[in-house]
């Protein structure tokens, strides 16, 4: 390499004016040059109100999903609680026999008002078929000893007047 050579290297002059030059250009808040991207500043209450509208829709649906299964889960309890009245009530029945799960029976109600549990059904009597009993239900013993009620004279009763 020539002397002139490193003299012309030395003498070169940036014809760009260093204060409009960032050493870091990589972290300005704008476009440094005109290939950079498009920055835009984001209205911060515009940003914020679109995250609680979508805050608040997520949460109200969820509480509305949790709302759903505690109606689910009060009607479940009213259920099991109206199956375990029945079952005292029937347990409280003259039966002459030990009733097995998943069986259907029959409840009855004689003159004296006195629950009768039968497994003979209210159209199986035949002509011997005894005056004195009124059929109130038919019912199935389940798994956990209270009983399903399948049909009742009021349910019938009902029908029958549509």
């Amino acid at each position: 390499m020539k002397k002139s050579d490193k003299n012309k290297e030395e003498e070169f002059v940036n014809p760009i004016d260093p204060d409009k030059v960032a050493e870091n250009p990589g972290t300005l808040e704008y476009a440094h040059h005109v290939g950079s991207g498009l920055v835009k500043a984001e209205d911060v209450g515009k940003q914020k109100g679109r995250a609680i509208a979508a805050m608040e829709h997520q949460t109200d649906q969820q509480l509305s999903q949790i709302y759903e299964q505690m109606q689910l889960l009060a009607e479940q309890a009213k259920k099991i609680n109206k199956r375990k009245e029945i079952s005292e009530e029937i347990y409280q029945a003259n039966f002459r026999f030990e009733p097995i799960i998943n069986h259907v029976y029959h409840l009855y109600k004689d003159e004296n008002d006195q629950r009768i549990l039968s497994i003979i059904g209210p159209n199986q009597w035949g002509r011997t078929k005894v005056k004195k009993y009124e059929w109130m239900a038919t019912i199935k013993l389940l798994a956990d000893h209270t009983w399903e009620i399948l049909d009742t004279a009021e349910d019938q009763d009902a029908d029958n007047q549509k």
